[in-house]
């Protein structure tokens, strides 16, 4: 049974992509700060995927030692990874000159530490067994700043500077990285704007192009998905 960790997996983007790893035959780690989603989610998951291990373990991944104890608990239960997407993260609008201060350090710790650490701790692992696919879940914020990106538009270019960075290391070792960048996906934190659903992505778009891109031959990488409403961005 294949192995993946998806972070920032108990709502949104992350449990979808999650679910559908399950849907396949997976085993899969999770992780998150508050315990009582991870339970929610754990409790859900069992009745509907009884065969697959999942491991929910609480953990901020911003935070280097949490990460790595993460990291280090997942190896000691699967022993290999085969799939790793951080997801893990936050949005939070703003305007450099103005935005509250330690608004930067709060969208790098969350958006692009917590993939830097636990790719770190994962990756001699799949540098001994020379596979494995890492996908890094950036956004049109990597591409192109708009207004009231601020810092998040910042974290989001450095996550995919840092895809980039680490697809060239990888690639003596047969491991593939793939940036994803969505523009709007419905999720709950759109609960409430008045934004109809039907004008944006699904979740489950997403969960499908990871899963075709981890899919195609062990020659072939995805390195880069953009990824629009048909309407373009709101």
């Amino acid at each position: 049974m294949p192995n993946a960790i998806v972070t920032g997996a108990t709502q949104g983007i992350g449990k979808v992509i999650a679910e559908k790893l399950l849907t396949e035959g997976f085993s899969v780690a999770i992780c998150g700060r508050s315990r009582t989603k991870l339970d929610a989610v754990l409790a859900e998951w069992q009745g509907m995927y009884p065969e697959s291990k999942i491991l929910a373990i609480t953990a901020d991944l911003g935070e280097k030692e949490q990460a790595y104890a993460f990291a280090e608990e997942v190896l000691a239960e699967f022993k290999t990874v085969d799939l790793l997407v951080n997801n893990a993260g936050s949005y939070l609008p703003g305007t450099i000159a103005d935005e509250p201060d330690g608004l930067l350090e709060k969208m790098i710790s969350g958006n692009l530490y917590s993939a830097y650490y636990l790719s770190r701790k994962i990756l001699p692992a799949m540098i001994a067994r020379q596979c494995g696919h890492i996908f890094n879940m950036c956004s049109v914020a990597s591409l192109q700043a708009y207004p009231n990106g601020g810092s998040y538009s910042i974290s989001k270019y450095a996550l995919l500077g840092f895809s980039d960075n680490l697809r060239v290391e990888l690639r003596p070792h047969n491991i593939k990285v793939t940036s994803i960048c969505p523009g709007a996906v419905y999720t709950p934190s759109w609960d409430g704007s008045g934004v109809p659903p039907e004008r944006i992505m699904e979740s489950a778009d997403i969960a499908a192009i990871v899963w075709n891109s981890y899919n195609l031959s062990p020659q072939a990488n995805v390195e880069t998905i953009v990824l629009r409403p048909v309407k373009g961005d709101l």
